[in-house]
């Protein structure tokens, strides 16, 4: 079984990143797979559903913006795609990284840049973490009024860091980040 897990949410300067791994089945193809960012929001809704039910197995973690700015956000990431192929359970042959090396997992990593684009494994991964996350953002944009987080999913947009300016750092912001650590 070979396993593809990836993240999203590095770059952002609010909320966590998230990690999906995921081991797709060989008699459950899924059609269409790509790289999240190349996929419409609409249809990357409708994949993370099959894949969520066709995938032989699948995991999502989250790291959040305490421990990103306790550890670093590529530690934070590097943890969180562990514990997520390590959810995935026992019988792994192969984990494919979209470039990060995995040190330390008990199966063999190819670390590849872009693999998201050229693995379906991979790809299901990004899009499963794409849709967790920003379905995250869209609930913590509820809960945080003004920083435009259901559009700009916490990315440095100048919108968001307008209103961090204006209505200061939340707890949700990740204040090692140079747009945030000048304001907190």
């Amino acid at each position: 079984m070979i396993a593809g897990v990836d993240e999203v949410g590095r770059g952002a300067l609010a909320g966590p990143v998230t990690v999906a791994a995921v081991v797709l089945h060989p008699d459950r193809p899924i059609d269409g797979l790509d790289d999240s960012k190349r996929v419409s929001p609409r249809r990357r809704e409708r994949l993370a559903g099959e894949i969520r039910g066709r995938a032989a197995a699948w995991a999502v973690v989250h790291r959040e913006a305490a421990e990103i700015d306790r550890i670093n956000i590529l530690e934070a990431t590097r943890a969180a795609m562990i514990e997520a192929v390590l959810a995935l359970g026992d019988g792994l042959g192969l984990v494919v990284s979209d470039a990060l090396p995995l040190p330390g997992l008990p199966v063999p990593v190819l670390a590849e840049p872009h693999a998201d684009a050229r693995y379906c494994c991979v790809a299901a991964a990004s899009i499963l973490a794409k849709v967790v996350r920003d379905a995250t953002m869209a609930v913590l944009a509820g809960e945080h009024p003004g920083y435009g987080w259901a559009a700009n999913k916490g990315y440095p947009t100048p919108a968001h860091l307008g209103a961090l300016r204006r209505l200061g750092v939340t707890s949700l912001h990740r204040k090692s980040f140079a747009p945030v650590r000048v304001l907190a």
